[in-house]
């Protein structure tokens, strides 16, 4: 769990606070007439967390409030279950900018915290079925949002997976496909089945030239034999794809035992619509990763809200 070697704030990039910039802006464009009613009186409010949950979203909320001139003061710690009602903060400030802030803060906060519960809620049941494995999440993130998304996933105790097409090179069935159909037309023929298990390896070192040693390869295979392939080239990670979880017992036992002779060194994954109803089904001693949109995707929020009290 990244939380535990130290502040995740530390892990954000600079052009976070440009993301939270625009969204002030998107949220007032032009005039503030609710603000304009405020005026500049001081005051504080605090920060009510009125459903349970896990806090995740501390360095953004703290980021809003700080390009608003306020300062936010909070009483639990990131990555603390709360139950309602609990004072999480307490914002210090102008009024107006105080409201300013409140809905950017508030929803950022909400939706940061949500997948930060539903990911410590699926890690906690996959331990609970003795799986050591990583639960990690997906690229299936909002556009623009996935700095906050990552982040929840994270702070919920779970692995963030890649982050964009540069982290890491994953070659899906449509990789596959477009190499296959390539080589294909090239020898002027179509692309089969047969074709498509042998573009595999090609792809794979294209991928290993391409991005060298430092980045890792992972292959979505629909077959024990398509893995095959996959690590015979030196994939680095083997997704199976919508296996079923009896499949994936045998699939991910039979490769690890075969390619145990050769020492090759590999991890698998298994994906494709996962989540708390079937997850714990594919807790199996010999796969390695469990990856699904689930926990960011498919999440409700935490409720927050703000009340104002002039000092």
């Amino acid at each position: 769990m990244a939380a535990t070697y130290g502040d995740l704030r530390h892990l954000l990039p600079g052009n976070y606070k440009r993301f939270i910039t625009s969204w002030l802006e998107e949220d007032c464009p032009s005039f503030d007439y609710g603000g304009f009613v405020v005026g500049e009186s001081e005051g504080e409010a605090r920060l009510l967390g009125k459903s349970k949950g896990v806090v995740a979203g501390v360095p953004f909320v703290d980021e809003v409030f700080s390009q608003l001139g306020c300062t936010v003061e909070w009483h639990v710690k990131e990555g603390d279950s709360i139950n309602p009602v609990t004072h999480c903060a307490t914002v210090r400030g102008p009024i107006r900018k105080i409201l300013l802030g409140e809905r950017v803060a508030l929803n950022i906060l909400a939706r940061c915290s949500g997948i930060a519960s539903k990911s410590a809620s699926l890690v906690a049941a996959l331990r609970a079925h003795g799986w050591s494995g990583t639960l990690a999440g997906t690229r299936k993130t909002t556009p623009g949002f996935r700095v906050v998304e990552k982040y929840g996933i994270l702070v919920g105790g779970a692995d963030p997976h890649r982050h964009d097409l540069s982290s890491m090179t994953m070659l899906k069935d449509n990789h596959v496909w477009a190499c296959a159909n390539n080589s294909a037309a090239s020898d002027g023929g179509a692309g089969s089945i047969e074709s498509i298990a042998a573009a595999i390896p090609r792809a794979v070192q294209a991928a290993k030239a391409a991005g060298g040693f430092a980045t890792k390869v992972e292959v979505e295979c629909r077959s024990v034999e398509e893995a095959d392939a996959a690590i015979g080239a030196g994939a680095d990670v083997i997704m199976l794809d919508n296996f079923t979880p009896e499949e994936v017992r045998t699939a991910a036992k039979k490769l690890k035992e075969r390619w145990a002779a050769e020492r090759k060194s590999f991890l698998v994954e298994v994906s494709g619509g996962l989540n708390e109803s079937n997850a714990a089904t594919y807790a199996i001693p010999d796969v390695d990763i469990i990856s699904t949109s689930s926990i960011h995707q498919g999440t409700g929020i935490v409720d927050f809200s703000l009340k104002v009290s002039l000092r």
